[in-house]
């Protein structure tokens, strides 16, 4: 199994900037998909970016891309979210996730195993 704990989230201002990062440990094999996604008071937890095993290709939801960056150091185990140009909107928890079963970007937030305790991003006006 895999074990994730994410860091980084904070308070900033509207056109700010801040970087998560997800630690991963409990598996030394990394090549599997990961992700981040956001769960904001009384919505749906949503995906935000995704990214294949090895960080070479990458989803984004449409209303972060240009802003925000997936990427991924198999070496230390660590997923990042770099987020440029942030706006209230992007208020909220922010979890990694990791899908064991594939090697793919993954959407479907059914086909994730495990789940980090999540990190407050709060963007304000």
């Amino acid at each position: 199994q895999v074990q994730l704990v994410e860091s980084g989230g904070g308070l900033v201002q509207a056109g700010g900037s801040l970087r998560l990062s997800c630690a991963a440990s409990g598996r030394t094999f990394t090549r599997y998909s990961m992700g981040w996604f956001r769960q904001a008071p009384g919505k749906e937890r949503e995906l935000v970016a995704a990214v294949n095993w090895s960080g070479g290709n990458a989803y984004y939801k449409y209303s972060v891309k240009g802003r925000f960056t997936i990427s991924r150091d198999n070496a230390k185990n660590t997923l990042y979210l770099q987020m440029d140009s942030l706006k209230p909107e992007d208020t909220a928890v922010y979890y990694c996730a990791a899908d064991v079963h594939s090697l793919l970007v993954v959407t479907a937030k059914a086909a994730y195993d495990f789940w980090g305790q999540g990190t407050q991003v709060t963007v304000s006006s």
